[in-house]
């Protein structure tokens, strides 16, 4: 791509700041990126009356697709529409490369340690991973001890949360294993892009994302239980009131599968059956996104009416295979993360080629005391929490909310890790008729079935509250569609 005209960046920008976070779009000394600049002659040249109305009809578009997501204790109301940056996020394909290599490298590590820590524990007995430290975790599942897993394959679907440090390189905050959410706005996210900039889409050559439903399903076909050519595929939700809802009609309207509640299925010799209006249907595979705790009645929680009763027997039995595994969420325990640069030596005897964040174990004595003294400089996170929540964010914390943290952690060291408070990339966001600075970080998806796929992208999550920390929509956070670049 040429380099084409200068653009006037006075007027592109105005006030906008440089800091010490890698910027996405600019260089420290205010020059676009090679990469942007086609993006930043477009934003030039239209006025700012035309920029409001692709920004208005991207909006009219969500809405009427009803692309929603849900607040869980706001008294104002719960369902929100998916807040949206119109201006993409563009990834090399240098980078792409890199990214890719480092999640199918940390994937397959963390599968390797799941089938082993629930059969042989041979990365326990070398005491390369704390024994207490695993079967101290709330998602550790003593129930899958020695279970014949399908094709040994735990984790079929990934997200992970990858972070730009100001030296330019890529880490991984955290690996969501048990029931990871937001494929559905990246998918959505795109669609509305090619519409509202078609000829810069063209103009770019990015590479496709459509294609990931289709994927998904190939890689549930391809865990299903032996003998079972044509295996019928559902996806399990827990119901109208989940957060996730509309994410998971939509998967499953892409895919052409059913969409079950817990109420839908029944078993019967250990055999899973869905209730249909011609009567029980035999289920093979469950896309799962109910999690362990509310699956099965008769195993976990006794009073949740979102699982299946048999379900986890129909398992362990292997007629029917689930996507994730029960167990999976061990290895996304935030204290768990920690070890995983461990885990890739080995059980691939390979230096990790995307590095993680420095992580404090709150369980060990001399680490704690530190982040005691520290809290006022650090992230604090409740190891099974997500979404944003339970976290304590040192710099932008009172003092009070400190004390408060530091209560918990000494009452319950081992459900708290912390870790640096960290500069990371911050992308140019449509804020008003302005370009201003925001945080950005990155969720590409992970699949493995016969074979690990990744779709070249993912979720690029942004802080929208200015000087905020926070990505999560449940926090005021939103997202933009991220271009990987042939």
């Amino acid at each position: 791509m040429s380099a084409g005209p200068t653009v006037e960046l006075d007027t592109l920008f105005g006030d906008y700041p440089l800091d010490r976070a890698f910027d996405e779009m600019r260089e420290a000394g205010g020059e676009v990126r090679p990469q942007y600049r086609a993006l930043a002659e477009t934003l030039a040249r239209l006025p700012s009356q035309e920029l409001e109305r692709r920004k208005q009809s991207a909006d009219l578009a969500f809405l009427t697709q009803g692309i929603t997501f849900t607040v869980y204790g706001r008294e104002e109301g719960t369902e929100r529409i998916f807040p949206y940056d119109l201006l993409p996020r563009l990834v090399t394909a240098a980078e792409w490369d890199r990214i890719e290599r480092g999640l199918t490298q940390r994937i397959t590590a963390l599968n390797l340690f799941l089938r082993d820590v629930y059969s042989e524990g041979k990365i326990l007995n070398d005491r390369v991973v704390p024994r207490e430290l695993v079967l101290s975790c709330r998602h550790y599942r003593r129930q899958m001890r020695g279970l014949q897993v399908p094709r040994n394959v735990y984790i079929a679907v990934v997200g992970t949360d990858l972070l730009r440090l100001s030296n330019g390189e890529f880490v991984v905050l955290e690996d969501n294993l048990r029931v990871p959410s937001g494929v559905s706005y990246m998918l959505t996210n795109r669609r509305v892009m090619k519409r509202t900039f078609p000829l810069l889409f063209q103009r770019y050559g990015v590479k496709p994302i459509e294609h990931y439903p289709q994927l998904l399903l190939a890689t549930l076909r391809s865990l299903a239980p032996e003998g079972r050519s044509e295996p019928n595929i559902v996806l399990l939700t827990p119901g109208v009131f989940n957060s996730a809802y509309f994410e998971h009609t939509y998967l499953a309207r892409q895919m052409g599968i059913d969409l079950v509640e817990g109420r839908d299925l029944v078993t019967h010799d250990n055999i899973v059956y869905m209730r249909t209006t011609d009567g029980l249907k035999r289920v093979d595979v469950i896309y799962r996104r109910v999690d362990d705790d509310f699956s099965d009645p008769l195993v976990f929680r006794g009073d949740s009416a979102l699982g299946c009763a048999g379900l986890f027997n129909a398992y362990r039995a292997g007629n029917v295979t689930l996507a994730n595994a029960f167990g999976s969420g061990l290895a996304d325990d935030k204290a768990v993360y920690a070890f995983v640069p461990r885990m890739i030596r080995y059980y691939l005897n390979e230096d990790p080629i995307l590095p993680n964040v420095e992580t404090y174990l709150l369980s060990d004595e001399k680490e704690r005391a530190h982040v005691l003294a520290n809290l006022d400089k650090l992230v604090v996170k409740a190891v099974g929490e997500s979404g944003g929540y339970g976290m304590l964010i040192g710099p932008q914390s009172t003092a009070r909310q400190r004390d408060e943290f530091a209560r918990q952690i000494e009452a319950n060291p081992r459900n708290y890790i912390a870790q640096p408070t960290l500069d990371f990339s911050r992308a140019p966001c449509l804020i008003g008729d302005r370009l201003e600075p925001r945080h950005v970080d990155l969720r590409p998806y992970i699949l493995f079935g016969d074979r690990i796929n990744i779709v070249p992208g993912g979720l690029t999550r942004v802080a929208l509250e200015k000087g905020s920390l926070v990505v999560n929509s449940s926090q005021g956070g939103g997202s933009k569609d991220t271009w990987v670049l042939e």
